[in-house]
């Protein structure tokens, strides 16, 4: 390589996307000759059309913008060829890339991607590595190959997983750490300092974490009372958890495990009045062990409350079950 900056293709969609393609703009050895995102979508209530978080920084900068469908045209590799890139950098794009892709840049493509690898592989790492409990995760930038995130590690970074790590603190913690690590990556494999080394091959180490949907968020209060605070934790803001109450989806938007045996079955609402446990909240839930206590609760079309606030306008709550409890497997 000569002096000159190295060209740039960068493809992400996400807020997360965000903080590594700021940090490639405003590196002097770097130029971001394109970037490729998702086509804008509609979103919110009012469904409107809205452009990704990396097309309004990319647009911001200058940079010109390529939104295809997909990536598997001929007429789309060739619009990437004409960027003549030297890397191919992916942080959350939202598509699998073929091989002739893959192929484009002289250096390598690489990926910034959200869990220590090959824990994690997939779309909702951030949100796997809470809801299984982990108590640390961080950041690999690899180079990729035609698999799902299996391609040779270049660099990590660890943090800890706090004990009250939410979807969203843990996100905002994850993207600003790819960005350092993504900028040293490309900065050291130029001057050789690093080398692609294979993932490990061993099937105990690999898990995956697949695409979420709104439905996954449903609590299942069979659960143990650790595991639904986790899930709780896991999924804010999205997809969100829930459950039924008198027909209507109540949001579970916050709360705690208590290791404590409150006698009542998974899913049915005790009352706390009296009890020597806890003064913190009115209520609490029976679980598959232990109970989980709200903090903060949405019933459908109404606004988010305290959980006292909550159980002061919801009459006949207490004592009652909630949500499609599945009978034990055998």
């Amino acid at each position: 390589m000569t002096n000159a900056k190295s060209r740039v293709i960068f493809m992400g969609t996400p807020d997360f996307s965000v903080p590594t393609l700021s940090a490639l703009l405003s590196a002097s050895d770097f130029e971001v000759v394109g970037v490729v995102t998702q086509p804008d979508r509609p979103a919110g209530r009012g469904r409107d059309v809205r452009e990704s978080p990396v097309k309004q920084v990319a647009v911001e900068s200058g940079v010109p913008v390529f939104q295809p469908e997909t990536l598997r045209s001929a007429e789309a590799v060739e619009h990437l060829r004409a960027w003549d890139p030297d890397f191919l950098v992916v942080a959350a794009f939202g598509q699998i890339l073929r091989k002739d892709v893959l192929d484009l840049p002289r250096v390598a493509p690489i990926n910034v991607h959200a869990s220590l690898l090959p824990r994690w592989r997939g779309a909702s790492p951030i949100q796997a590595a809470i809801r299984g409990g982990d108590s640390y995760t961080g950041v690999t930038t690899m180079v990729m190959n035609v698999g799902l995130d299996s391609g040779p590690i270049l660099l990590q970074d660890s943090i800890p997983i706090l004990p009250y790590e939410t979807g969203q603190s843990l996100h905002d913690k994850l993207a600003p750490l790819g960005a350092n690590l993504l900028i040293h990556t490309l900065r050291w494999l130029l001057s050789g300092s690093i080398f692609p080394h294979e993932q490990p091959s061993n099937a105990d180490l690999i898990s995956y974490a697949p695409q979420l949907k709104k439905e996954d968020g449903e609590i299942n209060w069979r659960q143990s009372a650790d595991e639904i605070d986790r899930h709780v934790r896991a999924y804010k803001p999205w997809p969100g958890t829930y459950t039924f109450w008198d027909g209507k989806l109540l949001k579970i938007l916050a709360g705690y495990p208590l290791a404590i045996d409150i006698g009542v079955p998974p899913g049915v609402v005790a009352d706390t009045q009296g009890a020597a446990f806890t003064k913190a909240t009115p209520f609490v839930i029976g679980t598959g062990r232990w109970a989980y206590a709200p903090t903060q609760l949405q019933l459908a079309g109404r606004q988010v409350m305290e959980a006292a606030d909550f159980l002061n306008g919801a009459s006949g709550f207490l004592g009652s079950r909630l949500g499609s409890v599945p009978e034990p497997e055998e």
